[in-house]
């Protein structure tokens, strides 16, 4: 206790090289250029923001087991094999045995074509990549290890092979940035506070399900943890949270909705103490994300405390700690996927569908993600919760205009984790001022085509709404999770 939360998206991928023995004796500098070549992928890999732990290059079946045996020992979260020239597959295997981390096969090629008529055996010898990528694509399958062939170019082209170059490492780099977020989650610690929100069955989430399938741990919480850091809060600490509110918010008068408040002083200064006690929550207990509702009963300590936690869980959320309201795990993890993406990933649900102007308005009551927010975002002092307990200060705005990702976490009937996601466009226009975010929503299908192929997927009814487009990364890292991915649109 007492560790603030540690970001562990930086993947830590291994990285051998491949070739065959026999072959080094017979063609002189052939090696030395193959591990020229290896060591660029290797920089070029570390550049991407990576870890990068080498085993060099494996030419015999010995070397491939002290490969295995050194990325084993490194934990690392992807191997990659960079395929250099010819070897057999049983000095490649042993070397992805011992972690049984997923794995990459880069097919790179250095040049674009031979110069067939002027081309020697040695030449092709180091051009010859795709030669074993079958052999060893069959026996990585045979052996049920999950692995993935990247095509393409190793060094910079010209003409038609540009694309080859620049879409192969485009590739990689996404599954460099899919397996930092597989690091992220396998080292997760979620809190769960209080309950799930009574009768949403779709939320209702098998904590056991997401050790297992996720590797994230959840902490179970009661609000008393949370009542004995808010009560443990200093004047200080309550001021300069205070001052931080106000250089981040813009205040809202009471507007047309009936149940419209003013923020008060004293409302103020109730949300920023608890958004202190919220701070020293994730720190004492190293949390990476939070889940959280609880109703409370006549206006006590706990619905008082419950009702209070929006704009500090969106202040927690805007610097990578998600915080997804109504007990609601499943979003959390899509949260912390889309922020770990770089996406931000804001708790959302389905408002209304406009069949004028054909956009979804999507958005939440509760905490959002302000960093991501088109401007400066609004607080709104609230006479209620709608559905909920208790009053206070709720958070408004829009997110960013432009490319747009929602990504939902469900659960399936055989108690499987399941990602949904669609690409769409935030869109400009007016907004619900009701004290929620809500943002204007336009996907590849009009509105009730997309809602209909949305439901049949069974999704709850949450997403995590990010910015730009991500299913490239998404993708993979569902591929890396071996988690079902239904892409909608």
């Amino acid at each position: 206790m007492g560790i603030s939360p540690d970001h562990n998206s930086r993947a830590r991928v291994g990285v051998f090289g491949i070739g065959l023995a026999a072959y080094w004796p017979q063609f002189e500098g052939l090696r030395e250029r193959l591990v020229g070549y290896q060591q660029a992928v290797e920089q070029r890999i570390a550049g991407m923001g990576a870890e990068v732990v080498s085993a060099g290059l494996v030419d015999t079946a010995p070397a491939a087991q002290e490969a295995g045996d050194r990325f084993a020992a490194h934990n690392v979260d992807l191997i990659v094999c960079y395929v250099g020239t010819y070897s057999t597959s049983s000095q490649v295997l042993p070397a992805v045995q011992r972690r049984r981390a997923p794995v990459l096969v880069l097919n790179l090629q250095p040049v674009p074509a031979l110069d067939y008529p002027n081309t020697d055996t040695a030449e092709w010898l180091a051009n010859c990549c795709a030669c074993c990528v079958p052999e060893i694509s069959n026996a990585f399958a045979r052996s049920r290890i999950q692995f993935n062939v990247v095509s393409g170019l190793l060094f910079p082209a010209e003409g038609n092979a540009k694309q080859y170059y620049q879409r192969g490492w485009r590739e990689i780099e996404e599954w460099v940035k899919a397996a930092g977020v597989l690091r992220e989650l396998s080292y997760a610690r979620v809190g769960f506070l209080g309950h799930t929100y009574p009768g949403m069955l779709d939320m209702y989430s098998d904590f056991t399900m997401h050790h297992a399938q996720l590797g994230a741990h959840i902490e179970v919480l009661e609000m008393d943890d949370l009542h004995a850091r808010v009560q443990a809060t200093t004047e200080d600490e309550v001021a300069a949270k205070i001052a931080e509110i106000q250089g981040i918010f813009d205040i809202a008068a009471p507007g047309k909705d009936k149940i419209s408040q003013p923020v008060t002083d004293d409302a103020l200064r109730w949300s920023a103490t608890v958004a202190v006690g919220l701070d020293k929550l994730v720190n004492d207990f190293a949390l990476t994300g939070l889940t959280y509702y609880y109703r409370g009963l006549n206006g006590n300590a706990n619905e008082e405390l419950g009702a209070t936690l929006i704009v500090g869980n969106s202040l927690l959320t805007a610097r990578g700690i998600p915080a997804a309201g109504e007990g609601d795990l499943k979003t959390c993890m899509a949260m912390l996927i889309m922020d770990r993406l770089g996406a931000g990933g804001s708790y959302t649900e389905f408002y209304a569908m406009d069949f004028d102007e054909e956009f979804i308005l999507m958005g939440h009551d509760g905490p959002g993600h302000i960093a991501i927010s088109a401007g400066r975002p609004v607080l709104r002092g609230l006479g209620l919760f709608h559905g909920k307990r208790g009053y206070g200060l709720s958070v408004e705005f829009n997110v960013q205009l432009g490319p747009i990702t929602i990504l939902g976490m469900t659960q399936t009937a055989d108690g499987r984790l399941k990602l949904l996601a669609a690409e769409g466009e935030s869109i400009p226009g007016s907004r619900l001022e009701i004290g929620n975010t809500n943002s204007r929503l336009r996907f590849g299908l009009d509105p009730a085509a997309f809602m209909d192929r949305w439901c049949e997927q069974g999704p709850t009814h949450h997403v995590a709404l990010g910015v730009g487009h991500q299913l490239g990364k998404i993708r993979k890292l569902a591929r890396l999770l071996d988690l079902e991915l239904a892409v909608v649109g």
